[in-house]
Formats: C-alpha cells, structure tokens, sequence
C-alpha cells in the first residue's frame, strides 16, 4: 500500500510532536519494541495500519535521538574528555569559546555536539575560530534556572545542540591558523568597531550579537523586529532571491540552448550557502538552508506542489533529520510564521481591484505585516510574555530597508574586504541606513505590553475571532461560539485558586521568596548581582509578571550579595515599595524581634535579630515567622548554628512552623538538632544551586532534616518550588517534578556529589 510523500510528512511532524511535552523520554529497550510493532503493522493490508506503523516508527526515531542525545551528555559529563575539537566561535566579552567536538575519545561524532568552554587567563587569546585543537576536558551539562515566566536555558541550549559547558585541562593545537571567516571577521571589525550601529552590522553579517548593546537589545524588544537581526529564513531567502536574478542576468551572456531555468535556481542555492557560511553555519541558519535546499530539489525535480504542501514537506524534513529541534523558538517562529502567510492570504486575501504597480507596494506590506501580526500574536505571547504595539509600524519600517539595504551593503563590504577604501566606503553606507531605520523607531512610544500567564492564554482567541469572521461563525453558530468563548475564558480564569502561597524561585546561589495572595506579594530576599545584570531583573521582575502580582514590600534577611542583589532593579521597576531590613538606611521599616503586622490576613512576625544587635552578617538574620493561624511559615535567611541557639533560649515554641526556609543553603554551619526539634516541620526548603564551589547542601544536612521527618527539597533538584496553602490543606509543587515535568527538564549527568 503506498502513502504519499504529502501524508508521509504530516505523519513525520505528528510523530515528532511528543518530544515537545513527554515528561520522561522512553526506555531503549521500549522504543524497539515500538519500532518492532511499526514493522509488523506495515505488513498489514490496511491503510490505517500503516499509518499507525509509519507513526510508530518514526516516533520511535525521533524519541532514539533525544534518548542518544541523554546518552552522550551522560557519559561526557562521568569525567575528563580526549577530544579533537574546532572553535566554531570566540566571545571575549565573556571571556569564553564555543567548540565543536568531532572526535571524542578517537571516536568520530556525527552529528557532533557543541560546548560552551571558559578558558583559564591567558589561554583566551590563543583561540580563533576555525582552529582545530586536540584538549582534555572536564564537561558538564548545561543545569539552568527554572522558574515560570522566565527563560528556559535547558531547553534552548538542547534544541541548538549546545548542551555542554567546562574547563581546559590541557590543550595541544592541530592547526593553529584561523579559519578564513574569521579573518573576515577581523577585517570586518576594522570598520565596524567605531561605528554607531556596528553591533548591528556584525549580527546582520556574521551572526555575532555580542556586540549590541542593552539599550538596542531593549529597543528591538519594544519595536518586535528583534528577528531581523537574527540571520534566519528571511535573510537567506533574501540571499536566494539575490542570487537567482544574478543568475538571470548572466543568462543573457549564454547561448539560447543553454537558458533554462534550473541556472538561477542553482546560482541562488550557492548564495544562500555561502550566506550561511559566513553567518557561522549556526541551527537556525543550517535548519533555513535545509528547507530553501528542499526547495529548490522540488523545483529542480519538476514537482508541481502547492504552497501549503512544500511547507508541510520542508517541516517533516527539518524534524526527521534534527527530531530535538521541535523545542526550538526560532524554528516553531518561523514555521508559524511561514504558515500563517500562507492562511493569511488564503482567508483574507486583498481585493482583486487594488493594482499591482509598484507604488502599491506599501498597502501589500501593510496587508502582509497586519496578517503576521494578528496570527503570530499569540505564539509571541507564550514566547515572550508580551507583545508590541508598535510592531506593526516597525516592521513596515525597518523590514525593507534592512533586507534590501543595509544586508547587501554589508555582504558587498565583505566582498570588498581586499580593498580597504571600497570596503570602508560600503560599510559607511551599511551604518547610515541603519541610521535611518533606527532614527524613527528610537522616537516611538514604548509599546511593549507585559502579559500575565492568564492574559497570555486567552490571547488564542484572536485565532477563534479571525475563524469566526472568516467563516462566518457568528450567523448560524452564535450561540456555540459564545460557549465555546466563556468555557475557555472559565477555565483560564477559575481554576482552584490556593488562599496563600509562598514561592522559592530559582535563583542559583542566593535566596528569593515571594509571598502572595490574590495579586499583592512580599519579597523575601532578591537573589544575587553580577557584572550586567542580576536576579531581579533577570527572575524576579518576569516571575512577578507572569502572576499578575505587584509588591507592597521587600524584606531584606541580611547584607550578603547573593541575597540584596536584585533589590535596586525591584525598585526600579516597583519605586513605590517599601523596604524593611535590620541594617541600611534609616528610612527603611525595621525588622527587629518583637516587630509584628498583619498583611490580607498573614500574620508576620519577626523573632530576630534583636535590636540591641547591630550587623548585616548571617547571624543577624531577619528570622521571619508567617501564619494564616493554621498553617505557618519559618523564613531564616543565612542564619547559622550559633544564633539558632540564642532564639532557642528566647522562645522554642514560637518556632513551630509547618514549612522551614533552610538556612545558608544548607550549610553545616546552620540547622541544628536542636533547631529542627524545636521547630517540627513537615517540609524543608533550600535554595541552592547545582554547581556552587561550597557543594551545598551538604549531605549530613540532608540526611539531618530527613532524620527529623521533614520532606527535603531544594531548587538545585526542583527548579522553583511552590507552596500553596488551600483551606483545609497544603501542597509542594517542584518544578521539574510536578509544574513544568518534562525530559528535557530533568538532571542531566552524574548525581550532584554532596549526597
């Protein structure tokens, strides 16, 4: 019986599909036995068995990659590494290399995996890319922070295959010479390093965005045109096209018999790829190759194929060959993207009536971009949080000038490189047309709206009013459609709502709590600080967002980094919150033993530091107590052994608690036999991360805590950990076992070495 290449490629994308939500990959032995019952299953008479062998089959494939990919990570990470590697790209800023490894263990890897490396000192100037080198390596995999409504590193780095980082042990060259794209690149830094927009020109180039700045970075945020700098399909098609018409002109150089219209095709092809090779042959750019090379196959084999068909086939393509590339934003962005241009103008076409001409152009890329707009609204908010309002604009703006100005001037800059002057003279004209997109676009109010987790669902009802107007839905089907509208907004809006909760985010090494209820909170503690960012901004500030909450306060528990780092990006955004801290400035609210207040029905109450003790160490503490009168909460901060003991003798039983903040991460330092007697909990919460130098928390706390009948859990294991306090009972939810469990979610490599 024989499927058709059109059923076989929706078979391949249902079949891929899973990988986006399985929690837990299955076993080896499973998945053959799977492909076992796909074989049998074709050998049956029956179109439907087929299907559903073809369907097994490949899904079989596609979960044996990721099960493979596991495997790999796994093994890497047991000890040090025997690898040929090639520096695919140096990032001094950072102050690290991304590798590819290509031979592990004298073992050829296909398709090899990437490795983020941070060189030691000096080391960093000997490495260029396109060098080949034989090194010793200590890896591990990529354990980011995981907390709802912020960035998922985990699933980014797998879907790129990046899914390593580690050190140099040692490091002998096999050839030294820089490859000749990054003596491009060098060439190219010549002009662009003291140029306005040169961050800009380098990412439209080369792919490289180390160089734009956070203001730029916020600006194509606010305006939504931050894909055009990323170098994708609308570039390299651009390329293609370019390409294709060089190749039509040098047709007309050729004799009669030898036109025909497989040249240009062919000559686009090699402009694409070499675009792609400049841009550093990275997985959006290799997975926008793959599908103008299927293209172009079609068109070179003499397939006649609808639009909605070649996409569909350049989809199954993309996920048969790179099955893990469905956690992709950047593929699943352009997919929607592409597909919904195609529905655009297959529901609302424009009106036979509006000419052609070229001075028509503007109302076609107004229709365009408004169609883009409405479709990809909320794929944008489930993505980002959030939308633009000035997108629109923007994108009819910079769209054109940047693709059909600012891109070829900069590719014929590259081509010049040899002449300096010539060179100098197209990268001038690259910067001022940058100049010119960017003059409006930084006048612009901002129009970034920040979604709720709620607000950001119900946004899919733009699709169901677009197929309500389309199909005229709202004449014979009003009434369904109305039900069908507040049955998605009821259960968007009233699920089992918990009267209280406390939420230990996922900061690393730090601590950050927030206490909520309905849409106000407390913030205990803001995490920590480094060079260019810190917790509040980068957890906090979207965690917040993502649940509709505004806070009425912040505790600060003491004056270490990894604790107040995130406060002055809080006040910033929130200027309006109030303070409370036992050290700083005087106008803060104090946090002292004795201080009590009532807050929407939560009792607080401070039990230390006393007030006569003034510092900011661990020891001064702001030991925070929460009860709804049934249910209490032990906030602790860093508090070690020693003034665990001086409260024991002020008041043991007003540290009963049913949920415990462990103090200092779980340091030997802190948490005290006596200390976790007095307070008999039910429920320890730690907040650590996985690789700290310290190895917290120490195995002799774990098993301490877990002597005493608490339930141990900590964010190294969990990611964000939940408690929700319901009227009769309470629950604990970790991110990675029960809000978001998902394979790609879980602890990859060898078990943390403190247990």
């Amino acid at each position: 019986m024989v499927v058709n290449l059109t059923q076989l490629a929706l078979i391949t994308v249902l079949a891929t599909l899973p990988l986006a939500f399985l929690p837990a990959l299955p076993a080896t032995s499973i998945l053959g036995l799977t492909a076992c019952c796909g074989v049998l299953l074709l050998r049956l008479p029956w179109r439907g068995m087929w299907y559903g062998g073809l369907l097994l089959l490949l899904f079989s494939w596609s979960a044996w990659q990721g099960q493979r990919l596991l495997t790999q990570m796994n093994n890497l990470s047991c000890g040090n590494v025997e690898a040929q590697v090639t520096v695919t790209e140096v990032q001094p800023d950072k102050h690290r290399i991304q590798i590819r490894l290509d031979r592990i263990n004298h073992q050829p890897q296909f398709p090899p995996l990437r490795a983020i490396i941070y060189p030691r000192g000096s080391q960093m100037t000997q490495f260029c890319s396109g060098q080949r080198w034989q090194m010793t390596l200590t890896l591990r995999p990529v354990h980011g922070w995981l907390n709802e409504g912020g960035f998922d590193s985990q699933r980014y780095r797998l879907a790129n295959g990046n899914p390593l980082q580690g050190r140099i042990i040692s490091a002998g060259a096999l050839q030294r010479h820089c490859g000749y794209r990054a003596r491009l690149i060098r060439l190219a830094q010549q002009h662009t390093q003291n140029r306005h927009w040169g961050g800009i020109l380098n990412a439209l180039t080369f792919g490289d965005r180390s160089g734009i700045d956070r203001a730029t970075n916020q600006l194509l945020r606010e305006t939504g045109i931050m894909h055009l700098i990323a170098i994708s399909g609308l570039h390299i098609s651009f390329a293609a096209a370019a390409g294709w018409l060089l190749g039509r002109r040098l047709q007309f150089f050729l004799p009669t018999a030898r036109i025909d219209f497989k040249m240009p095709l062919l000559v686009g092809m090699s402009v694409a790829m070499a675009y792609c090779w400049l841009a550093g042959t990275n997985p959006p750019v290799m997975r926008a190759i793959l599908a103008l090379l299927s293209w172009n196959l079609l068109r070179l084999a003499g397939w006649h194929c609808r639009s909605v068909q070649v996409w569909l086939l350049c989809l199954a393509l993309l996920l048969f060959t790179d099955p893990i590339s469905i956690l992709s934003d950047s593929l699943i962005l352009s997919i929607v993207a592409v597909g919904g241009i195609l529905l655009w103008y297959r529901l609302a076409p424009l009106p036979g009536w509006i000419p052609r001409k070229w001075y028509w152009g503007w109302l076609h890329l107004l229709h365009l971009q408004l169609g883009i707009l409405l479709l990809m609204l909320p794929v944008q908010a489930m993505m980002f949080h959030g939308f633009s309002l000035s997108a629109l604009f923007a994108n009819l703006w910079a769209v054109p000038v940047v693709s059909m100005v600012s891109v070829p001037l900069s590719l014929l800059a590259v081509c010049c490189s040899p002449c300096y002057l010539l060179a100098a003279c197209f990268w001038w004209l690259a910067d001022q047309s940058l100049m010119i997109v960017f003059w409006p676009l930084q006048r612009l109010p901002s129009g970034w709206f920040t979604l709720s987790e709620t607000q950001c669902w119900l946004s899919s009802g733009i699709w169901l009013v677009l197929a309500a107007w389309r199909f005229a839905l709202w004449r014979g089907h009003l009434a369904s459609l109305l039900a069908l509208m507040m049955a998605v907004w009821l259960w968007r809006m009233y699920p089992p709502q918990p009267q209280w909760r406390v939420d230990m985010l996922d900061v690393g090494h730090g601590l950050a709590l927030v206490i909520s209820r309905g849409q106000r909170a407390v913030i205990y503690d803001t995490g920590k600080r480094w060079p260019g960012g810190d917790m509040g901004r980068s957890v906090i500030i979207p965690w917040m967002q993502w649940h509709h909450l505004r806070p009425d306060q912040i505790i600060l528990s003491h004056g270490d980094l990894d604790h107040i780092g995130g406060l002055a990006s809080l006040l910033a955004h929130w200027p309006q919150t109030a303070v409370r801290s036992h050290f700083g400035p005087a106008d803060r609210l104090p946090c002292e033993r004795g201080n009590h207040w009532r807050w929407h029905g939560l009792t607080f109450s401070v039990l230390w530091p006393l007030k006569e003790d003034k510092g900011k160490d661990n020891n001064h503490s702001c030991v925070i107590r929460i009860s709804d009168g049934r249910w209490r909460v032990l906030l602790t901060g860093d508090l070690e052994s020693r003034a665990e003991y001086r409260i024991l003798g002020l008041d043991r039983t007003a540290l009963r608690a049913t949920v415990l903040q462990v103090g200092h991460h779980g340091s030997r330092s802190s948490s005290s036999w006596p200390w976790l007697r007095s307070i008999a909990g039910q429920a320890a919460l730690a907040s650590t991360s996985r690789y700290n130098p310290w190895r917290l928390p120490a195995s002799v706390i774990i098993k301490r805590f877990r002597d005493n009948h608490y339930h141990w859990w900590d964010t190294a294991k969990s990611g964000q950990i939940s408690v929700k306090f319901y009227r009769n009972r309470w629950a604990i939810d970790g991110f990675r076992e029960q809000i978001m469990p998902r394979w790609y979610h879980q602890w990859f490599g060898v078990p943390r070495d403190s247990r």
